[in-house]
């Protein structure tokens, strides 16, 4: 099939291309994200294949159907971006990546707790300039500590199993509970108490209009002092104003954040030589306990990997009219 792949990067081609050699598909890559302007690039293609930071609206949903896109194909699990009910009304079908790395992701939260716990960053550059004091690199054992893991699909389940073998008490929270995290010493709560009994919270919600500022003023509010926040996620569950006042006051003693609400115009790009525009974010750069990466918790080669096959799998099944319903989005669904 005729592939329009936007938003893409060098790994990007390099994987696609690579997997694609078992399905033959045409594939033809823009760097450019999926904007009104740019969408003009997809026309009289059947599939469009998009990313996390692509915003798939009713206006440019309608302008790429009338244009013969039949298919939307999503390198990512949430779908957040998709105006699924305009999907619906136009007839294109989506489709996407359910699970490609929940050990990646869950390591890197895990990650972010240890480097913000011990300093690392701060004490690495210590070393680099001379300087082997440890004042002020005071930090706490994992052991005994009580986590709070909101959102217990696959990658919250290995959280929780990371964090059984620190020896870590467990809270879970989820609509739906998962027997996994149960049977691995994990303890459903209701969300409040998991807010005031965690000393920190790691977030693996998905973006709903739910749970979108789920982390905000009157939740921090009922969280202990100090709490150690991680979200790597999407960014929306996460007033980030209400959390730069947390961090002001001391209520959030550590932020450790792989995404940001308005990461659109800033994560995957190089803006090194740039002032940056964002002044919200440009804020939190100046918070010492504050650690940031660029939606990189999912950049391991198993993923790119998984992405790779099971996006151009999504395609050659719907080609074939089998679309596997575990990776088909639909209105209805959400609505159920």
């Amino acid at each position: 099939m005729q592939v329009a792949v936007f938003n893409t990067k060098p790994y990007d081609r390099e994987f696609l291309t690579a997997a694609n050699k078992r399905f033959g598909h045409t594939l033809v890559f823009f760097e450019s994200h999926l904007t009104p302007e740019t969408c003009k690039l997809a026309y009289g293609f059947e599939v469009l294949c998009v990313f996390v930071n692509d915003v798939l609206n009713r206006q440019i949903l309608s302008a790429l159907a009338e244009h013969g896109t039949r298919l939307v194909a999503l390198r990512c699990a949430g779908f957040n971006n998709v105006d699924l009910a305009a999907c619906r009304d136009l007839g294109i079908t989506v489709a996407r990546v359910p699970a490609y790395s929940p050990h990646g992701v869950a390591e890197h939260a895990v990650m972010l707790m240890l480097a913000l716990n011990r300093k690392i960053c701060r004490a690495h550059q210590r070393v680099h300039d001379g300087n082997f004091s440890l004042e002020g690199l005071l930090g706490f054992e994992m052991h005994a500590q009580t986590v709070g893991v909101l959102g217990t699909g696959q990658i919250g389940a290995n959280l929780v199993q990371i964090m059984k073998g620190f020896g870590a008490n467990v809270l879970c929270y989820d609509v739906i509970k998962n027997p996994l995290c149960e049977s691995l010493g994990g303890r459903y709560v209701p969300l409040q108490e998991i807010f005031a009994q965690s000393d920190i919270l790691t977030l693996h919600l998905p973006l709903t209009p739910e749970t979108h500022h789920l982390i905000n003023a009157d939740a921090l509010h009922t969280m202990k002092d100090g709490v150690m926040l991680i979200n790597t996620s999407r960014g929306g569950l996460i007033d980030t104003r209400a959390v730069i006042g947390g961090l002001k006051s001391g209520k959030i003693g550590y932020l450790g954040l792989d995404v940001y609400e308005e990461e659109q115009d800033l994560f995957f790009e190089d803006l090194s030589g740039q002032v940056l525009q964002d002044d919200t974010f440009a804020r939190l750069l100046t918070f010492p306990n504050v650690l940031i990466t660029g939606h990189q918790a999912f950049f391991t080669s198993n993923a790119l990997s998984n992405i790779a096959e099971t996006t151009l799998k999504n395609i050659e099944n719907f080609k074939h009219g089998r679309l596997d319903p575990k990776n088909e989005v639909r209105a209805e669904r959400l609505s159920k």
